[in-house]
């Protein structure tokens, strides 16, 4: 009786892909356009890769007020682009009264956008937002003045904003940059950067980095006052070292104190050199 074979197993396991060669995927895939429903997949699909919670399909559909914002969006903005009146913004209006969050129909948003919980989140009209964007409760994309035209801010591919930032004005952000928790950023920012603080300050910046959104740790964020503390006390332990290894000289004697002599009387000059008489002369 032959005894059975198990099956072949391959010696080594394939390789996985490289990230170069993912990083090129995504950046194919977002240079070519999708149509309206294979951005809503990708949308729907960015709520699975972010959110650990999100372990139903029909949970998400139903309940997710992220995705009902950005699907409301979606359905305003092609209505705005097709030239309809009102009813854009009367659904932006009513997502907003759903969901509490307000995206102006005119903002142009990319395909893999996620919110998560949402609550506060408000993207002003002339917001441009590429594509694999992560925003989280809090979110201000505000424009700064009255002047018409572009007035709101400008955010690249694989960008985090953290609860409660704001970012403010017509400026750009790069790729892959993250922006911690309730920042305040006023000025444009380059590609691969972390941007921290009232205002925001560029505290890291790192070529080729892993996408942000893909690892969500948007709280691991250095924080430069500490650094800079901890620098100070680092170089005075040094200088304390470097003291303690010099020898100590004996300490010198005090000098005794010699009282001043008291000046000589000078003659005055105007006095008489003759001593006058005393008494009558006779």
């Amino acid at each position: 009786m032959s005894e059975p074979q198990e099956d072949p197993v391959p010696e080594t396991a394939p390789a996985p892909e490289p990230a170069e060669s993912a990083h090129a995927a995504h950046a194919h895939a977002d240079a070519h356009p999708l149509g309206f429903v294979a951005t809503l997949r990708e949308d729907f699909h960015a709520v699975f890769e972010r959110d650990p919670a999100a372990v139903s399909r029909v949970e998400v559909f139903l309940l997710y007020s992220g995705w009902h914002a950005i699907v409301w969006h979606r359905i305003a903005h092609a209505l705005l682009n097709a030239g309809v009146p009102v009813l854009p913004r009367l659904i932006s209006q009513l997502s907003r009264f759903l969901s509490g969050i307000e995206i102006h129909p005119g903002a142009k948003i990319g395909h893999a956008f996620f919110i998560d919980h949402g609550m506060g989140v408000v993207i002003g009209e002339t917001t441009e937002i590429g594509h694999h964007v992560t925003l989280y409760q809090g979110v201000t994309l505000g424009g700064t003045g009255k002047e018409r035209g572009k007035r709101h801010p400008t955010l690249g591919n694989h960008v985090v904003v953290g609860g409660g930032a704001k970012v403010l004005g017509a400026i750009t952000i790069g790729n892959d940059v993250k922006i911690g928790a309730n920042s305040v950023v006023l000025k444009s920012v380059p590609d691969s950067c972390t941007v921290v603080g009232i205002p925001g300050r560029i505290i890291h910046k790192e070529a080729g980095a892993a996408y942000p959104e893909q690892a969500l740790d948007h709280t691991a964020l250095p924080d430069p006052t500490m650094e800079r503390i901890q620098g100070l006390y680092e170089a005075l332990e040094a200088l304390k070292a470097e003291v303690a290894k010099r020898p100590r000289k004996a300490p010198a004697r005090p000098r005794k104190k010699t009282e001043p002599k008291p000046p000589e009387p000078k003659a005055d000059p105007k006095a008489d050199p003759k001593t006058p008489d005393s008494g009558d002369g006779a």
